[in-house]
């Protein structure tokens, strides 16, 4: 068999990262790492290609070579999968699709040929037996959430790593919270399933084995979930293998603010070499967090929490959301000036929606107060909700959180404020072989660009040079640092002048 992965294309949205990656000349943040792990599991005798449309194009020749196209999307990719489906149809090939767009909601796309749905450890092997033997259905479901020590590692060989910014890896499936706005638990429930410690360094040695030395993002919706096996096992183990192979990799995830409650745990994580974690703060008023559950938020001094979190030497980066049904005309500023005084500098903003699957969705189902589908893009002024407070009033406060925590004034004050805080850990002695050269080497033209893009062509260019003096006087170690975050405040504002 000739199969065929095709990962849909993103929109330019804040999350897209599109005017940043130009600077140091990559296509993508991360690859597909769902793709990867089902090809992982595809008989080793089948022929296998990928095509990532946010790094290559589609190919008619892609199309006629492949016996079959596997297709897996999130809901911000729907317009690109439109694309892709209709372009199999017209070349003749069957589809076989998964992921979380499908498992959401596969009723919407009957013409594609196989629904492989839910998490793929449970329902693929079913899939190819009954392809083995002539009769492949569907649609396969399953309601059960399976182990993950027989998870392969992914398929890395399929890509062209030198386009991405990052690899990505998992550690664990499924959250012990419970947000009402979120479909994680539905999808991979409450209880934390992790991979054995073998399999983390397994797959991380299998990215150190083909040559990638830079950042590493755990893919985990809370990678904190289970602490104790953390901090007892898996951590220690991470931390023991950084060292013996010179500290390669850079890791980043996502985590629940709880974090800021255990500093054994934080210093670990820096240790295994952690430089940045993204937190769901989504909003600072305590009235809001208990009406959406997220009551891990409550009862503490947010912007305490990220500062401590910070000075420790993570980086945070905030997830906020504003179109609460308590949300008032005074939530815009209170946004504002949480993105401010807690210094985070990537801040993502995004207007209330309510997946298919959330607890949300089924509540304002029945309140008769959903609109449509959710596009997944937090550009396009989009919700599936009839907000309480009114839908221009919402867009013209979410417009004006946009504006005032990206406006260069803002943006660049903010980031000062960090710098003069953030005290990070020595750096390790890193060994530098020749395909880590190679990949350091193809980030040097980033800080001549940026001189040349934000220094003298773009209209803030006098904050650009304003932090790059200070910093080169003040904190000359944070120089690198000081570059990166005027390069993502380049793309905010364009993002924010394109579409909002």
């Amino acid at each position: 068999m000739n199969i065929l992965l095709v990962y849909p294309k993103y929109p330019d949205t804040f999350w897209s990262f599109k005017h940043a990656l130009k600077f140091i000349s990559k296509k993508a943040l991360h690859p597909p790492l769902g793709l990867l792990t089902v090809a992982g599991m595809l008989p080793e005798a089948w022929e296998k290609k990928l095509v990532d449309m946010n790094i290559t194009n589609l190919e008619t020749k892609d199309l006629q070579w492949a016996d079959y196209v596997f297709l897996s999307a999130m809901a911000v990719q729907k317009a690109s999968v439109r694309e892709i489906i209709s372009r199999c149809s017209d070349a003749g090939v069957r589809i076989v699709a998964g992921g979380p767009l499908f498992t959401a909601a596969h009723e919407d796309f009957p013409e594609v040929d196989h629904l492989v749905l839910n998490e793929a450890e449970n329902t693929f092997p079913s899939f190819l037996d009954d392809l083995a033997a002539g009769n492949a259905g569907h649609l396969y479901t399953s309601d059960e959430f399976p182990s993950l020590d027989k998870t392969p590692i992914p398929l890395w060989k399929l890509l062209d790593m030198k386009r991405y910014v990052s690899m990505n890896v998992q550690y664990s499936r499924g959250c012990p919270f419970s947000c009402e706005f979120c479909d994680i638990t539905t999808l991979y429930g409450r209880k934390t399933r992790t991979k054995t410690v073998s399999q983390v360094l397994d797959e991380l040695e299998s990215l150190y084995s083909i040559g990638w030395r830079g950042g590493v993002f755990f893919v985990d919706d809370n990678f904190i979930g289970n602490k104790k096996e953390l901090k007892e096992d898996v951590l220690p183990a991470i931390i023991g293998w950084m060292k013996r192979r010179k500290y390669p990799f850079d890791f980043a995830t996502e985590a629940s603010i709880n974090l800021a409650d255990d500093d054994d745990l934080i210093r670990l994580m820096i240790r295994a070499g952690f430089e940045s974690v993204f937190v769901g703060i989504e909003t600072p008023d305590e009235k809001v967090l208990q009406e959406c559950n997220k009551f891990q938020n409550t009862n503490r001094d947010l912007v305490a929490c990220v500062q401590k979190i910070q000075k420790f030497g993570l980086n945070v980066r905030g997830g906020f959301i504003v179109g609460f049904d308590n949300d008032s005309p005074e939530t815009f500023d209170r946004q504002i000036d949480f993105v401010q005084k807690s210094r985070i500098i990537t801040a993502m903003v995004g207007m209330l929606n309510a997946p298919r699957g959330s607890r949300l969705y089924e509540r304002l189902a029945k309140e008769g107060r959903l609109t449509k589908d959710i596009s997944g893009d937090n550009t396009d002024f989009s919700t599936n909700i009839i907000p309480i407070m009114g839908y221009e009033k919402l867009v013209e406060g979410y417009r004006k959180i946009i504006n005032g925590i990206y406006s260069p004034n803002s943006y660049y004050e903010r980031v000062k404020a960090f710098l003069q805080e953030y005290k990070p850990l020595e750096k390790r002695k890193r060994h530098f072989d020749f395909r880590s050269i190679l990949q350091r080497v193809r980030y040097l033209g980033a800080p001549f660009k940026t001189m040349i893009v934000l220094g003298i062509k773009d209209n803030a260019r006098r904050y650009y040079w304003k932090l790059l003096f200070w910093s080169l006087f003040r904190r000359p170690r944070l120089l690198p640092q000081a570059i990166t975050y005027s390069i993502y405040g380049f793309h905010f504002r364009k993002v924010f002048e394109n579409h909002l």
